[in-house]
């Protein structure tokens, strides 16, 4: 899945990203907007991990979704 579509229906996907990054809190999800870099930086501020380890994560999340059906 693209991440456009991620962005477009950004509230959709908030509960698959808190199930994946549990500490992320809901004003901070409301922050990043869909904005993948800015989900980066907060995963990364939030859990203490390098770049490359959040961008992974995320890749991983991302290919997730697309094995299952997305939101409409």
């Amino acid at each position: 899945m693209n991440w456009d579509r991620i962005e477009g229906n950004w509230k959709q996907f908030t509960g698959g990203i808190k199930s994946q990054w549990a500490k992320l809190t809901d004003d901070q999800l409301e922050r990043i907007a869909g904005k993948r870099e800015q989900l980066a930086g907060t995963i990364q501020e939030t859990y203490g991990i390098t770049k490359e380890a959040t961008e992974k994560q995320i890749s991983a999340w991302q290919s997730r979704l697309k094995e299952t059906a997305a939101p409409k």
